[in-house]
């Protein structure tokens, strides 16, 4: 209970628990759910789109206060989920509340929790290849840098494109036939419960690749880390000037390698106000806050040519000690934003639900 309201929340919200504390009911199926009349509701994307008109006359007549919660998402992806539910006019009357995973406009009545953030350090096998990473740890590596490409995303076709020419020289894969040809690692750099041979018939591999329903992206391979310099991070976000961290940057800084983000307008100021280090003192940073997203990608893209003409040796020693640090930094992160993310919560229901 938060503030003499009932909590009441969708099993597949993202963030049972985490407030597990407050939480006073659960649902799977909001048809089947005996309503608590002034409740707080978190609810996910999948019963918002099965129940939208149902929820939208709840919310009108003031039945119950509705908390839209996608933590799994964020920046314009969860605006254009908001949209594509149905309920972005509600959020933005401040009749629906929105909690996500990624910085949206102040317009938007919004709560941000960095859930990404503190996942990576939750596996085992990830632990493990932290460790492996750090005992075969050597400066003389087969591959320049680490370039994985998931779903189709402008950014990742043209990174692909304009890198051509190094992508010999690099250790990369491209799971979405959008972004160009479809091209798997070699056996030895998945985990062995990856399955990288079937024939390539799909336009998207995850599932393939990962199998269905398991979330193979989070999974550290630590050979993939030990045999190259970088890792080239194509973010989830690139266009919308608002931060949404994945766990496609926690992974590197997890287990302690140097990176660079093709990411949103701000990115690197972002993680630099949360506590992390960055490599501006081996490489110009200074395209993360190139306005223009086009003038941005062509400025990354020419780091990338340029930084793979330099000594990798030398530039990974140069990083060493940011990677130790940021490594450091996110498992107390880690901690702190799980700690407080509860209290964090509860100040957003009172400021924006009304007794």
């Amino acid at each position: 209970m938060i503030n003499n309201r009932k909590l009441i929340v969708d099993v597949n919200c993202g963030v049972v628990n985490e407030l597990t504390h407050f939480v006073d009911d659960k649902f799977y199926d909001l048809e089947k759910h005996t309503l608590v009349p002034s409740a707080v509701y978190l609810i996910g994307y999948d019963q918002t789109r099965q129940h939208l008109e149902k929820i939208v006359e709840l919310v009108k007549n003031n039945t119950i206060k509705v908390i839209f919660t996608e933590p799994v998402e964020g920046s314009d992806t969860a605006i254009n989920h908001c949209t594509n539910a149905g309920i972005l006019d509600l959020i933005k009357e401040r009749k629906v509340l929105l909690l996500t995973g990624g910085d949206v406009p102040v317009e938007y009545p919004h709560l941000t929790y960095d859930i990404f953030l503190t996942k990576v350090l939750d596996y085992s096998e990830n632990i493990k290849a932290i460790q492996n990473y750090k005992d075969s740890y050597s400066t003389d590596r087969p591959y320049k840098f680490l370039f994985l490409n998931g779903q189709v995303r402008y950014h990742r076709k043209y990174m692909i494109n304009q890198l051509s020419a190094l992508l010999d020289t690099a250790l990369w894969s491209n799971l979405d036939a959008g972004n160009g040809p479809i091209k798997l690692l070699e056996q030895q750099y998945e985990l062995g419960r990856f399955n990288v041979d079937f024939p390539i018939t799909d336009k998207n591999v995850k599932s393939k690749l990962f199998g269905t329903g398991i979330w193979g992206d989070i999974i550290l391979s630590p050979k993939q880390y030990t045999d190259t310099y970088f890792s080239l991070v194509t973010e989830t976000v690139h266009k919308y000037p608002y931060s949404f961290r994945t766990e496609k940057i926690w992974k590197p800084i997890a287990i302690g390698h140097p990176w660079i983000a093709v990411a949103n307008q701000g990115f690197y100021r972002d993680m630099r106000n949360l506590g992390f280090q960055t490599f501006g003192h081996v490489i110009d940073e200074s395209f993360d806050l190139i306005e223009n997203n086009q003038d941005r990608l062509e400025r990354v893209s020419q780091l990338v040519r340029d930084l793979c003409q330099q000594d990798l040796a030398s530039f990974l020693n140069e990083c060493y000690n940011v990677c130790k640090y940021n490594q450091q930094h996110l498992a107390e992160m880690r901690i702190k934003v799980r700690s407080e993310f509860p209290k964090r919560f509860q100040q957003f229901v009172t400021n924006h639900i009304n007794e």
